[in-house]
Order: C-alpha cells, then sequence, then structure tokens
C-alpha cells in the first residue's frame, strides 16, 4: 500500500467518523426534544385535570 492510499483511507476513516457523529449527536438532540415535549404535555395535562394538585 503507497503512502497516499493509506492517506486517502485514513481521511475516509476520519470522514466516515464525522457522519456517525454528526448523526448521533442528531439522534440524542431528537431525543431530548421529544422528552421535552412530552414532559410539557404531561403537566399540561395534569394541570388541566380536575382533580387537585400540587402544581399551581
Amino acid at each position: 500500500m503507497t503512502e497516499q492510499d493509506q492517506k486517502d483511507r485514513l481521511t475516509k476513516e476520519r470522514e466516515e467518523i464525522i457522519a456517525r457523529v454528526a448523526s448521533f449527536r442528531a439522534t440524542q438532540e431528537k431525543f431530548e426534544r421529544e422528552r421535552e415535549e412530552y414532559f410539557t404535555s404531561t403537566m399540561e395535562n395534569a394541570r388541566k385535570s380536575g382533580r387537585p394538585s400540587l402544581w399551581p
């Protein structure tokens, strides 16, 4: 394997790692948004219910 082939392989591997990290980060951000939306929705529903509540 020539030096250029090794450099090309390393460049390709780095690009793949960067893409995987970006995908992972996007997935984690999506999960965080969904958790926040679920929490907000749950709290709104709890506040709207006719039952006594601990929240103002």
